[in-house]
């Protein structure tokens, strides 16, 4: 089994900004695999559904503990499935990149991220694959924090749309084909 975590901040209020490119992502895959509507799980604070995906068992899941709490849902949800780390995709907003880009990794810092940090401090590793979604850097004057709570431009839109696509196509490529096989396709 795989475990698919989109990280976001639940609530209409965020529900278009940055900071839930992996909600959206979370979102969409579920949709493109049939997996149904998301259903609450309190074991995991999550909203959370399931798929099938070249004959691999997949547990999307949205952690409902905002965003900079995400260690904890993710970590509850791997120990009650008993999905070890080498199992589990983390798919965020990344700042560091361009709008629009994506890169996948196996491993490393959170490089910033709150949620990505939670998540490593709750696993108790940094070995954890990540598809990270490019948000772009705020004008030197806006402030980082409502940068990323606030919703893409109407021009971002398709961009992040089609960055979305490419995420889901790169998770379905680990799950298929490997790290490797994803990392030199959509790297």
């Amino acid at each position: 089994m795989f475990l698919i975590a989109g990280l976001g901040n639940p609530g209409s209020r965020y529900e278009c900004s940055r900071h839930n490119a992996g909600f959206m992502t979370a979102d969409r895959i579920a949709l493109k695999l049939g997996a149904g509507k998301f259903r609450r799980a309190p074991y995991c604070f999550s909203l959370v559904a399931r798929a099938k995906f070249a004959g691999t068992d997949m547990l999307i899941l949205k952690p409902q503990t905002y965003m900079n709490n995400s260690g904890v849902a993710v970590a509850r949800a791997t120990r009650w499935h008993r999905v070890g780390p080498e199992s589990l995709i983390v798919v965020y907003d990344d700042m560091d990149l361009e709008v629009g880009k994506i890169r996948i990794r196996t491993k490393g810092s959170a490089g910033g991220h709150k949620g990505m940090g939670s998540i490593i401090e709750h696993m108790g590793t940094e070995e954890i694959t990540r598809v990270r979604i490019g948000v772009g850097r705020p004008p030197p004057w806006e402030d980082s924090v409502d940068y990323v709570l606030d919703t893409f431009t109407r021009e971002e839109l398709p961009i992040i749309s089609d960055a979305v696509i490419n995420a889901i196509s790169a998770i379905l490529c680990i799950i298929e084909d490997g790290i490797e096989a994803a990392q030199t396709r959509f790297n």
